[in-house]
């Protein structure tokens, strides 16, 4: 019980291996010998169910990835390029058609920050070249280094805040987990739940085939004595009038059989793809026992707290729910934001001499050559530092939707508290009856022990009596019928304790602790199986 679940998956597949090796044909149907770890084993393995619901915590695993992007830094690119056109309205310019050819080009980071402000550094050039008269550079270049912070003060501030998406996101896939964890509990009880229920099926089987020989054993006998003469004739119709009712009894037994072996082959799910063993009936290997099991109440409902996912998923809600109440709190405050800039231009370009320095003189002398990277370098340089700080308040007047907004989340966080709150009380209530059904369960072991014990000594003298004459056939036939009954009541009994310490073990949320079943193999388990 205590077996690494990757080592318990090998042996499960090395008993089908084994017998497949042993004459088991593909595409025959086969008898398969199992222990309950290994059905269960292999339902957490090939159950469809598990297969579906596997696939709820790696969406949410994708979505938690994806909020975690929220911080990574964005980069864009930008260029456009304008050549231009118009008729000259002016003698300065000096040309019919005045044009000019402008290109841009800039990039930028911008790196969100937790405190929900922003901070980016962008750099920006241009190019500008036109025929207009009297330009001391042209074409001329220009760029332009800047960095700028961007920090809301009130509404929007703070690290939990900020992380508000990626702390829900987390959540919802600790959520998921749970649930899946769930869904395996729940699982690993049916199987456990169908192996006894089948257990008790093939026993109960058992118990009306030894009474039908007995029955039949007394048909035989009667007819031998009717022939002698030491009996009436009536104790023959007595005895096959039995004979036929326990035959009707173990027709409707086989048929409890053969529903229970369907119910557990459909939670196993076996591969049925080509070559693969088709398994007809699985032969319970275990036999129920009552070994008495000391329980703590105290201590039952510490275990249910710490390990139930039910009440995981409860206070999960509650923490996202937290969350957002406080974020619709603060939504309610003013807009109050800073914003600081500091920027250092460039200019470059050919500059064109004119006579005496005058450019008004329309004279050129000559040029004196210039390009993009001076500007660039005289940008990063820092020669020409300006700065700019700012604060800006912006108060809404009418916040209407934002204070329902706000009222909805303080319903949504009351409503999750309450349902933590009702969570823990249904636990109180779900593992006393528990304790108190497994407690009940085991006296009635007990005592339908004794009973099948009083039984057997009871038909033994019965059948004393009857070698005698001291009795009548009659009276023999209804003590074997007690003695059936009261084996079958001993074996329910103890079929219902087994079902009741399952019963426990998924109240307290234990169930797959105690078989050394962790969540993490089942999922890997799965995804190969995908594959």
């Amino acid at each position: 019980m205590k077996l690494q679940t990757a080592v318990r998956f090998v042996l499960t597949a090395g008993i089908i291996l084994a017998l497949a090796r042993a004459g088991a044909i593909a595409g025959q149907e086969r008898d398969l010998p199992m222990t309950l770890d290994s059905c269960i084993l292999a339902a957490l393995k090939h159950n469809l169910g598990v297969a579906v619901e596997v696939i709820n915590p790696r969406l949410s695993e994708m979505n938690y990835r994806f909020a975690k992007e929220k911080f990574v830094p964005a980069l864009s690119f930008g260029f456009s390029s304008a050549d231009t056109s118009s008729a000259s309205y002016s003698y300065i310019e000096a040309a019919a058609v005045v044009s000019s050819l402008d290109k841009n080009y800039a990039a930028s980071i911008t790196q969100p920050l937790p405190t929900g402000g922003q901070l980016s550094a962008s750099v920006s050039s241009y190019r500008s070249e036109s025929n207009r008269s009297f330009q001391t550079i042209n074409p001329r270049f220009g760029s332009t280094l800047s960095f700028s912070f961007s920090q809301p003060l009130l509404r929007g501030f703070g690290l939990e805040l900020n992380r508000r998406s990626i702390v829900i996101a987390r959540n919802n896939l600790q959520i998921s987990e749970t649930q899946f964890e769930s869904v395996l509990l729940d699982l690993v009880y049916r199987v456990e739940s169908a192996y006894w229920s089948l257990v008790f099926a093939v026993e109960s089987l058992n118990v009306h085939r030894q009474s039908l020989d007995l029955a039949r054993d007394l048909l035989t006998k009667n007819r031998r004595e009717v022939e002698v003469g030491t009996i009436a004739p009536i104790e023959i119709l007595n005895a096959e009038a039995e004979v036929a009712t326990r035959e009707a009894d173990i027709l409707a037994a086989e048929n409890q059989v053969s529903l229970l072996q369907d119910r557990l082959l459909t939670l196993i799910n076996f591969p049925a793809g080509e070559g693969a063993l088709k398994v007809g009936r699985v032969i319970p290997l275990e036999k129920p026992a009552a070994e008495a099991r000391a329980v703590v109440l105290e201590e039952c409902l510490s275990l249910a707290l710490a390990h139930r996912p039910d009440l995981a998923i409860y206070r999960l809600n509650l923490a996202n729910q937290s969350l957002q109440y406080d974020y619709a709190r603060n939504q309610l405050l003013p807009d109050l934001r800073l914003s600081v800039q500091y920027w250092s231009p460039g200019v470059s370009g050919t500059q064109i001499l004119y006579q005496d320095g005058n450019a008004l003189s329309g004279i050129v002398t000559g040029v004196i050559p210039g390009g993009a990277s001076e500007s660039l370098r005289d940008a990063f340089r820092f020669l020409y530092k300006n700065y700019s700080i700012g604060l800006s308040l912006s108060i809404p007047l009418a916040n209407y939707l934002t204070k329902e907004h706000f009222a909805a989340a303080r319903l949504s966080y009351d409503k999750a508290l309450l349902q933590v709150e009702n969570a823990r009380q249904q636990i109180f209530l779900e593992i006393r009856s528990a304790v108190k059904t497994l407690e009940t369960d085991y006296r009635r072991v007990q005592a339908y022990r004794a009973a099948r014990e009083l039984s057997e000594r009871k038909l033994a003298a019965e059948e004393k009596k009857l070698k005698v004459g001291l009795t009548t056939n009659y009276l023999f036939l209804w003590q074997q019928r007690d003695l059936a009954g009261a084996k079958s009541a001993e074996l329910k009994a103890m079929i219902d304790y087994r079902l009741s310490l399952a019963n426990l073990e998924r109240a307290l949320g234990t169930g797959l602790i105690s078989k050394g079943i962790r969540t993490a193999d089942v999922m890997l388990t799965q995804d190969a199986n995908r594959r």
